[in-house]
């Protein structure tokens, strides 16, 4: 296509039709997908009294659309796990208005993956420096103080660097498949003080007569969801500091209409469901979103959310185990330290220094963090026991 491009705001993403969306999507991110970004929005989850504005970017040429961004203006930093706070008192104190800001991300999801969206077609790195200026001249425009580009590929990153976008990185856990036949294999792979505390475990949860297994597709029906809302409220309930970001509605919606990405483990005394985790797979990776208990016992919540999740993703296939954010305790399960990325655009200059030199030395601080975690990995080294 030879025309010039154009760049358009769009105020909910049902104004795009489900086809285009996901065409640029492709094998991309399950997140990313026209539904789950749609059901958000159509239960109330993201929008506007939720601190969410749908804003989506897209890109048109010749009356087709060939670029997307899935954005929101937000009126918080809730929900999005690339913690912010410091520079929003930061403002407060230097009277910079923080909010609303610009994040270019999935609602409460931070799972790494293409933000922006690209017709195959196309010219994939101008298509980004495009959408990366349009992000830019809004917030210059609307006197916004920030663009935020949360868990974007490493890709992207170096792109949006070069115009003017400062980077940042975190850490994740990851369990990465090497070639593991059984879960046995993947014990084989742990010194033997870890491997037999794992075994362990196990066993504790088979003597007290507890059954894990994971349903999906054809296996799931709507009762199995409402159970997992059950789960996930009442765990977020049990914390003062937790946020209930999804509703029922939410989940009746993708257990219509998303249910092909769904893995949802169960823990069972008998017929009872006594625990579980909602996971989204797709042909590469198991990713785990949320987890609760009814009861409280020994080791359940490592099983179901590790050992069962690595298990499964090893049955059928699957290349890693995205895990979540926090956690550092998962390393001692085999999953390792991951770098993920996002990048920030500041106009104003006095603000865009400060963080400057903060990310500068954070990002020292994450590398020789993540150099010790796997220096001390329960993995074996070669040779090792």
């Amino acid at each position: 296509m030879t025309g010039q491009p154009t760049v358009r705001i769009l105020s909910k993403i049902r104004e795009v039709k489900q086809a285009d969306w996901d065409r640029l999507v492709g094998a991309g991110s399950p997140f990313l997908r026209w539904d789950w970004l749609d059901s958000l929005e159509a239960t109330g989850c993201a929008g506007e009294r939720a601190g969410w504005l749908p804003q989506h970017l897209i890109v048109e040429k010749e009356g087709e659309i060939v670029g997307a961004c899935p954005l929101y203006l937000k009126s918080h930093s809730m929900g999005e796990f690339v913690f912010d706070f410091e520079w929003a008192e930061y403002a407060h104190r230097t009277g910079i208005r923080y909010y609303p800001k610009i994040l270019a991300g999935v609602p409460f999801t931070p799972v790494t993956g293409s933000r922006f969206l690209t017709d195959a077609r196309e010219d994939r790195p101008g298509l980004i420096r495009l959408m990366g200026k349009a992000l830019a001249g809004l917030a210059a425009d609307h006197r916004l103080s920030s663009v935020h580009v949360n868990f974007c590929l490493e890709e992207e990153k170096e792109i949006l660097e070069e115009i003017g976008f400062l980077p940042r990185v975190g850490l994740q856990f990851h369990w990465n498949n090497r070639g593991y036949g059984s879960f046995d294999d993947y014990l084989q792979s742990f010194r033997s003080e870890r491997r037999n505390k794992i075994r362990h475990e196990r066993r504790e949860l088979e003597k007290q007569g507890i059954v894990i297994r994971a349903l999906e597709e054809a296996e799931l029906n709507p009762d199995h969801l409402r159970v997992m809302f059950q789960l996930y409220q009442g765990h977020v309930e049990r914390f003062s500091y937790g946020q209930q970001y999804l509703t029922q509605e939410f989940f009746e919606e993708l257990s219509r209409r998303f249910r092909r990405y769904l893995c949802l483990i169960f823990a069972e005394r008998g017929s009872r469901i006594i625990a579980g985790t909602f996971n989204v797979r797709d042909g590469e990776a198991l990713y785990g979103r949320y987890w609760g208990a009814f009861e409280e016992e020994r080791y359940l919540h490592f099983n179901v959310c590790y050992y069962a999740a690595i298990e499964h993703s090893i049955g059928k296939g699957l290349r890693r185990f995205e895990a979540g954010s926090g956690g550092s305790f998962k390393r001692l399960r085999g999953l390792d330290p991951q770098p993920t990325y996002s990048v920030h655009y500041f106009p104003d200059e006095r603000f865009r220094l400060a963080v400057e030199g903060h990310l500068r030395r954070e990002r020292e601080a994450i590398r020789e963090k993540r150099e010790l975690l796997l220096e001390r990995s329960p993995l074996k080294r070669e040779g090792g026991l």
